[in-house]
């Protein structure tokens, strides 16, 4: 009786053993600290917008993890502090402050500035090699609530807070935003989609972030020898790279909401992440163009 005792005490104490570590497992890697590129572009009047974007991101964007800031800019950011800068890079211009890397990138002027982005991302490749996960994010935007790990996909894909599905919200048609020219590389037929996705918040892992920029930068610089720049630029092709890979996860508009938006005649939802109002026209003024080929360094 008395081994019968032991043996069943014994089976006892194993399997909580075995609990506890099986336990202390999945709470390590439900709290495993990931390294994530946060990729801004704020050439112009749009640096004015970074400073607030990053003190909301510092609160609410994955808060538990290791955020790193990648600011692209023609304007000198200042340092988050002073006796901390190091100057890593030359051609382009690349300094170190903390957490927040600033690369210099020169104004390119409409539409290029936004066009141009994914090439941007491309060419500067090396930096972002120390990241697990990258995201893009429009420079007026403001983090107004938390975003944590529910975004930490292989891909990820925002849709329109302006469409239903793939369908613009507020027309009595169905009109679709994807380009239809078929001159582009970003065509997107009649018959192909089921979302529109917004350019403003999108990433995954560096990886797969890469991959896409690499395959934009391509579809773009095609279209430009071809003399044919899609209808909403950057967005237009990141639609038509959704559609051949689609995203392993995809966040509501709440990801991507306008400021004020119910007033507007918005959805109703609790936004995370706001784009803010903005005077378009301004924010665009005196700009120049420049051609493709002059834009990105040839690797």
């Amino acid at each position: 009786m008395n081994k019968l005792y032991n043996t069943i005490n014994i089976k006892i104490l194993w399997c909580l053993i075995i609990s506890s570590i099986l336990y202390s497992l999945t709470q390590a890697s439900e709290h495993k600290r990931y390294k994530i590129g946060l990729v801004i572009m704020a050439t112009g009047k749009y640096i004015n917008f970074v400073k607030p974007l990053i003190n909301s991101a510092e609160k609410y964007f994955c808060p538990h993890h290791e955020v790193t800031y990648f600011v692209f800019t023609d304007a000198t950011m200042p340092p988050r502090n002073r006796n901390n800068v190091i100057y890593i890079n030359t051609n382009p211009i690349i300094y170190r402050s903390q957490n927040l890397f600033t690369i210099h990138q020169e104004k390119l002027g409409w539409p290029y500035d936004t066009l141009m982005r994914f090439a941007v991302y491309y060419e500067n490749s090396a930096i972002f090699s120390h990241m697990d996960y990258l995201f893009a994010c429009d420079a007026d935007m403001l983090f107004v609530d938390y975003e944590g790990d529910e975004i930490l996909a292989k891909r990820i894909g925002t849709l329109h807070p302006g469409h239903e599905d793939k369908y613009e919200l507020f027309s009595s048609k169905k009109i679709t935003s994807y380009e239809k020219d078929p001159k582009s590389t970003a065509y997107i037929g009649p018959d192909e989609g089921k979302h529109y996705f917004a350019g403003g918040f999108y990433g995954g892992s560096t990886k797969e972030f890469l991959k896409m920029a690499k395959t934009i930068t391509q579809n773009i610089k095609i279209d430009l020898q071809n003399n044919y720049i899609a209808i909403w630029h950057d967005e237009s092709h990141l639609n038509r790279y959704f559609i051949d890979n689609p995203p392993a996860t995809i966040l509501d508009r709440s990801y991507c909401y306008p400021e004020n938006g119910e007033r507007k005649g918005y959805p109703k939802c609790t936004p995370k992440l706001l784009a803010l109002d903005k005077d378009h026209d301004e924010m665009r003024e005196q700009t120049r163009t420049r051609t493709f080929p002059n834009m990105i360094r040839k690797k």
